[in-house]
């Protein structure tokens, strides 16, 4: 048996006619809602309007202040202070340069001359007549006679000193020295690496001899003379 259906009792009649009219109202309920505008009074919108004018076209005020010119300072004149003379001020005489006829002449003879006294010193290659060596006398070439037996002489009399071959110290000794008017030697310098091998090196030219001094145009100077001294461990 098949249920019967009326056609004004139907509920899905019309549906979507009331569904149009139902989606169209909320849309224009919620355009209304979107565009609703509210405006105060009169009196409020026009005193807020000259506010805001008034802010804008006022400028800022500007106060400059003037600058103060620097006071000048007045100096005071110093205190002059006038002294009476106490004691007499001793005033020395100015002579006259020029020449008296009436002067007395003093002769020549009787004024005394001192004598420099000239210390010259010249260089071993420059000197005219070299120092002599013992030995040397009799040498033609008296220059190489003389570094011959300087060399023989620390060969003879050199000896490595023992704290030095404990520390393994060597290297080159540079000695200086001179030989004086008398022949004797002085003025001793060096320079080398240590100052044991440097002690070594005075003791060994300590001893060297008397020598012919050095001379310069027939007289005797001072000769300076400088020689390396070698320490070399084996």
């Amino acid at each position: 048996m098949e249920p019967k259906k009326y056609a004004k009792h139907n509920i899905n009649r019309n549906s979507s006619l009331y569904f149009s009219l139902g989606l169209t109202l909320v849309l224009l309920m919620t355009y209304i809602a979107l565009e609703w505008k509210s405006y105060g009074s009169a009196s409020e919108w026009d005193h807020g309007i000259l506010i805001q004018e008034s802010s804008i076209d006022e400028a800022p005020v500007v106060i400059k202040t003037p600058k103060k010119l620097p006071v000048k300072k007045i100096k005071t004149p110093p205190v002059i202070l006038i002294k009476e003379d106490e004691d007499l001020i001793d005033e020395t005489p100015i002579e006259s340069s020029e020449s008296d006829m009436n002067m007395e002449v003093v002769p020549i003879d009787s004024i005394s001359v001192m004598e420099e006294i000239e210390d010259e010193i010249i260089d071993f290659i420059l000197i005219e007549e070299v120092p002599v060596f013992p030995g040397c006398e009799d040498q033609q070439d008296k220059r190489s006679c003389f570094q011959a037996m300087m060399i023989k002489h620390v060969n003879k009399n050199f000896r490595y000193p023992q704290s030095a071959v404990q520390m393994g110290l060597q290297g080159r000794v540079f000695v200086q020295f001179t030989i004086e008017k008398d022949g004797r030697i002085g003025d001793i310098k060096m320079r080398g690496p240590d100052k044991i091998l440097e002690m070594e090196a005075v003791r060994i030219i300590e001893k060297l001899p008397t020598m012919i001094p050095g001379k310069q145009r027939g007289k005797e100077v001072r000769v300076p003379f400088t020689m390396p001294i070698v320490f070399k461990l084996n």
